[in-house]
């Protein structure tokens, strides 16, 4: 009797390599032999199951960013019926608060230079709307007069400080404090 292959799974070890990958030294250098080695598989099941080197760096992204959506839905729901906090919550996402959420910003942050670098595989994300932003807007319609520019700002605040956090120039507490201090005024606590 053949053997049943679980073919989520087998994506997922093989995205998980490249996160690893990713996360030891940028994507510049990762090859579909490297992945191969280091989820432990053949060259040709990683062709398999993302086809190129592109799309293989493509769907590694969007296992990461499923695996980081469903976290975040999980710690929102968490927070309660509170609107501030439930932004809060969204917010906080953005930041390496936690080991998991740590190694994740660090393969984001090597994603953010391979497409810097490669224009053929920023094309892939152009169209892709900020569906955060959008998201965080949309919580924020009842609060204030200007939503969508209050979400840009707050999502692009909390990802600077992410940058900040992963090199040293901020601690957590400090950053999760500056986020604090932006709810308060557009909450105005």
């Amino acid at each position: 009797m053949p053997r049943q292959v679980d073919h989520a799974r087998r994506r997922r070890q093989i995205a998980e390599a490249v996160w690893r990958l990713a996360g030891r030294g940028g994507l510049e250098e990762v090859t579909l032999r490297q992945v191969a080695a280091e989820a432990d598989v053949s060259v040709r099941l990683v062709q398999y199951y993302f086809g190129t080197r592109d799309d293989l760096l493509l769907g590694a992204l969007e296992i990461i960013n499923a695996d980081a959506g469903e976290r975040a839905r999980e710690r929102v729901e968490a927070q309660g019926p509170g609107l501030r906090e439930i932004v809060r919550a969204v917010l906080l996402e953005l930041l390496p608060l936690d080991e998991e959420r740590r190694a994740r910003h660090v393969v984001y942050a090597a994603y953010f230079v391979r497409f810097l670098a490669d224009a053929g595989l920023r094309a892939a994300i152009q169209d892709d709307p900020d569906a955060l932003e959008t998201m965080v807007a949309a919580l924020l319609a009842d609060v204030t007069e200007s939503p969508g520019d209050e979400a840009a700002f707050l999502v692009a605040a909390a990802g600077g400080l992410q940058g900040q956090i992963l090199l040293g120039h901020r601690t957590e507490a400090d950053a999760v404090r500056l986020i604090d201090r932006q709810l308060d005024r557009v909450f105005r606590v």
